[in-house]
C-alpha cells in the first residue's frame, strides 16, 4: 500500500525486514545511491519507506523504487548498474517495458540468485534466442552477451529441450604469444576458454560443471575443434566472434544441426586479427541482415552490467 500526503511525503510498505535491509544497505549506502539519483530523502522506519521532496521527484523516485522492486524485494542489495538501467528507461518513458524484466527469470545461479536480463535490450537480446535458431549479439564488454546466452541454454538443459551446451572461440592472441604459453595444447588453450568456464560456474558451481563436462553434456573447446562436426539437439555459442576469420564463421555457422539454436557474440571495437584481414562477425552482421530465423541484436554502453566504472571506460576510449 502507498500513499501521498500534502507534505511532500511519499510513503511504500516493504514486505519483509530482508527487504527493508537490502534496500537500506550497509551504513545506509543504498539509500543514498537513491538519494543522489533522485533528489529525494530516503528514510526506513519499521517496515515503511518514507520519501520527502517535491512533487515531480516524488513520483520519479517512487517509481525507480518499484522498478528495482523485484531486485531488493528478494532481500538483495540493488546494484548501482541496475539503478541506472532503471532510471534510463523511466527517462526513456519505457517503465513498463523495464517492469517486465522481474517476470523474465531464466535460472538460479548456484548460490540461489535469480538470473534474468537487466536491461531492456538484454532482455530483447534473450527473446531473440528464444525465438531464433540463429542469433547475433554485438556489443561492448560487459553487456551480459556471452553470460545470458550461457543462463538460457542452462534453463532449455534443465527443461530438456536441448541434450547439449557448446561454447566456443577462436584462439586469437591480443597481444600475447600463444605459442611461448607452457604446456600442452589444452594447456596453452585453457586461457582462452576461461572466461566460459567462468559464466557455468556461476550457474551450475564448479563441481557440477566439471561433472557436466566428463560426461559430455557441456563442452567448451577452440573454434578450431567444429570443423568437420554437426551439432544436433544442442544450443552453441561462438563468444570473441569479432577474431573469427571469413572462412572460420562460414565453418561455424555450417556446423548448425538439427533441433539446435547457435548464438554469436562479438564487440566489433576490440577485433585482434592480423593483416587488417575483415572480421567474419563484420561480414555476417551485413549478410544476414533481414533473413527470418536469424536476429541481429546490439547492445550498447548503456546495457554494460559490469562494474559502473566499465561504463566510462569504453566511452572514455570511444
Amino acid at each position: 500500500m502507498r500513499e501521498v500526503s500534502s507534505m511532500g511525503n511519499f510513503t511504500i510498505d516493504l514486505p519483509s525486514i530482508d527487504a527493508a535491509t537490502a534496500l537500506s544497505g550497509p551504513g545506509n549506502s543504498s539509500l543514498k545511491k537513491f538519494e543522489f539519483l533522485t533528489g529525494v530523502s530516503f528514510a526506513i522506519r519499521g517496515l515503511q519507506l518514507e520519501l520527502t521532496g517535491t512533487a515531480s521527484k516524488l513520483e520519479k523516485a517512487s517509481a525507480l523504487v518499484e522498478l528495482t522492486r523485484p531486485i531488493w524485494e528478494q532481500g538483495i542489495e540493488v546494484p548501482e548498474v541496475d539503478l541506472k538501467a532503471a532510471l534510463t528507461s523511466l527517462d526513456l518513458g519505457q517503465e513498463s517495458r523495464h517492469a517486465e524484466l522481474g517476470n523474465k527469470v531464466l535460472a538460479k545461479s548456484n548460490k540461489g540468485k535469480y538470473l534474468r536480463p537487466r536491461t531492456i535490450r538484454q532482455k530483447a537480446y534473450v527473446e531473440a534466442i528464444e525465438k531464433n535458431e540463429l542469433t547475433f549479439a554485438i556489443g561492448p564488454a560487459g553487456t551480459g552477451k556471452t553470460f545470458l546466452a550461457t543462463v538460457l541454454a542452462a534453463r532449455l538443459l534443465n527443461e530438456k529441450k536441448i541434450e547439449k551446451i557448446v561454447l566456443t572461440r577462436p584462439a586469437v592472441e591480443a597481444g600475447e604469444n600463444l605459442g611461448f604459453l607452457p604446456g600442452d595444447l589444452q594447456q596453452k588453450v585453457d586461457p582462452y576458454l576461461r572466461p566460459l568456464y567462468d559464466s557455468l560456474h556461476t550457474i551450475f558451481g564448479s563441481d557440477k560443471t566439471t561433472a557436466l563436462i566428463d560426461k559430455g553434456i557441456i563442452e567448451v573447446a577452440p573454434l578450431a575443434f567444429m570443423r568437420g562436426r554437426t551439432l544436433d539437439n544442442s544450443l552453441i555459442i561462438l563468444d570473441e566472434a569479432q577474431n573469427t576469420t571469413r572462412s572460420q564463421m562460414r565453418m561455424f555457422l555450417t556446423r548448425l544441426g538439427d533441433r539446435s539454436k547457435m548464438v554469436v557474440n562479438g564487440d566489433v571495437t576490440q577485433i585482434d586479427l592480423k593483416n587488417g584481414e575483415k572480421s567474419g562477425l563484420v561480414e555476417a552482421s551485413e549478410i544476414f541482415s533481414g533473413i527470418v530465423g536469424i536476429k541481429i541484436c546490439y547492445l550498447t554502453v548503456e546495457d554494460v552490467v559490469r562494474h559502473p566504472l566499465v561504463q566510462k571506460i569504453i566511452e572514455a576510449y570511444k
